[in-house]
């Protein structure tokens, strides 16, 4: 038994040997070529690698270039835009003070065409006068110098009684206040309001100034003292000067309670405060305008500004 079991190992192993030498090593020849063909494989792969590194450069340079030029737009988007806005800034401010300019001009038309008005006016009455005096002359001619019952006529040459004086050309109206300029002392009264209304419509604010200054001291009890006192107040906004625009306009509402600039001088008055950074004053007055004024192009214009300010028309009560 044990000398089958030798055999049988003794088999086992020849045949180990025999089938190690059937699957042993291949010859120098095959192992060669393997190795080319490996490292033909590895400088292959070595050459993918290459370029897709070169590949990914390249990408990444184009790209680089991309945002720096988008960073270059966006820049001078930026830059664009900007400059846009203050274009647009420039435009609101020079459209607000050629609003302001205009409003100026449409106030001293509306005061020429009152003051026009008041020169028909005054021509008529003097016309009146005039047509009275020839008719009383004409009764009194007709009837043989006798006067007529319940008439006093003035003799021919005088004015009759009652009848509005007619100032020489020329001359200065004598006013009825104590102080007023006698004829030739000073301009007439519509020649420095004329004068005056010409120089601030055209931008001469200095000038303007001083001659509704002059119609004041001479002419202040007149129909066109408010008027003069207003664009004493709107030479003072024109200007900048919003402390003294708002003393003027106060001068208007205060002194010329019967005045037509009462509605413009609170507007103004209003305005010149918010330019002040007064914004509780100023909404205060512009809320004023719209509750004593309403119809008016002073109470529209105020509901805007309220609007713009995003304040109501009406105070809100506190609760």
């Amino acid at each position: 038994m044990r000398t089958r079991n030798i055999l049988l190992f003794s088999g086992a192993m020849f045949a180990s040997a025999l089938a190690g030498s059937l699957v042993g090593p291949k010859p120098a020849l095959a192992v060669a070529r393997e190795i080319i063909e490996l490292q033909r494989d590895v400088t292959s792969i070595l050459q993918g690698q290459q370029s897709l590194q070169t590949q990914m450069t390249q990408d990444h340079t184009v790209q680089k270039t991309l945002i720096e030029q988008s960073s270059d737009t966006v820049n001078k988007l930026n830059s664009t835009m900007a400059s846009l806005q203050k274009s647009v800034q420039d435009v609101q401010a020079n459209s607000g003070t050629r609003l302001d300019t205009m409003s100026t001009q449409l106030q001293g038309l509306s005061d020429n065409l009152e003051e026009i008005k008041s020169r028909v006016g005054k021509l008529n009455q003097q016309l009146v006068d005039l047509q009275s005096s020839v008719q009383s002359i004409d009764a009194r001619l007709a009837g043989g110098g006798a006067p007529q019952p319940g008439s006093s006529p003035s003799p021919v040459g005088t004015k009759p009684s009652g009848s509005a004086a007619v100032p020489p050309s020329g001359s200065a109206p004598v006013s009825s206040a104590s102080g007023a300029p006698s004829a030739g002392s000073a301009p007439s009264a519509d020649t420095l309001y004329s004068n005056g209304l010409r120089d601030i419509t055209s931008g001469k604010y200095e000038l303007a100034n001083s001659e509704f200054q002059d119609y004041l001291k001479y002419y202040g009890d007149t129909d066109l003292a408010s008027n003069a006192q207003f664009y004493l107040g709107e030479i003072a906004y024109a200007q900048k000067n919003y402390d003294q625009a708002v003393q003027e306009y106060d001068k208007v509402l205060n002194n010329y309670p019967k005045s037509f600039k009462l509605a413009p001088a609170l507007y103004k008055k209003g305005m010149a405060l918010l330019e002040l950074g007064q914004k509780n004053p100023g909404v205060k007055e512009l809320r004023e305008v719209v509750k004593r004024y309403p119809g008016t192009e002073e109470e529209r214009r105020a509901r805007a500004k309220l609007k713009d300010l995003g304040v109501g028309v009406t105070a809100t009560a506190a609760h």
